[in-house]
């Protein structure tokens, strides 16, 4: 397996799932981002100012959710839209029943 630019040690990634459960890593040419889940707040938050700059919520979902890795996927146009095609993923839903009493 080829080093990825940011790429962390598997010590920094067990601390990184003690402190926050769930880590998931992105990787678009040749970088590498971890992230975490977006908690209420960030949710919040991104799709507030997401109603009117859709980039924005991306920017903040990252921002918010980034644990380390290449800073370049938050500063290089090319790399960050390429994360933003799968941000939506770290939003999990689980699915409810509502049911007439």
């Amino acid at each position: 397996m080829r080093e990825l630019k940011g790429q962390a040690t598997p010590e920094q990634i067990e601390a990184w799932k003690k402190a926050h459960g769930d880590v998931r890593a992105v990787t678009v040419d040749g970088h590498i981002g971890y992230l975490k889940k977006p908690d209420r707040r960030t949710l919040s938050f991104a799709s507030s100012v997401g109603t009117k700059d859709p980039v924005k919520f991306n920017e903040v979902l990252l921002n918010n959710c980034w644990l380390g890795g290449s800073e370049e996927i938050k500063t290089d146009d090319a790399l960050f839209f390429g994360v933003s095609a799968v941000l939506g993923e770290l939003i999990e839903v689980k699915e409810a029943e509502l049911v007439k009493l």
